[in-house]
């Protein structure tokens, strides 16, 4: 494997073990240090949302107040799909 695409895995790994607010934080570090066009290419490495990168740049630029970090299992509803009983 390539040094880029080891670099992406570890991202990722180290991604996999924080929580929704850490998370964002970590990336938006990594798109301070990254210069143009990171936010892009994390949103492309991790699957979060450009808007979710650049919220986290801005909290660790700014030093803004800790969002709310979500329970387990809080969020949206899952939809269940009803079967139809032949």
């Amino acid at each position: 494997f390539s040094a880029t695409a080891k670099e992406h895995r570890a991202i990722n790994r180290v991604m996999a073990t924080l929580d929704e607010k850490n998370r964002r934080r970590f990336v938006g570090l990594l798109a301070l240090q990254g210069g143009s066009g990171s936010v892009s290419a994390l949103a492309t490495i991790t699957g979060l949302s450009r808007n979710t990168i650049r919220r986290g740049r801005e909290e660790i630029q700014h030093g803004e107040p800790a969002a709310q970090v979500r329970r387990p299992g809080a969020g949206r509803v899952l939809f269940a799909k009803k079967s139809r009983a032949s």
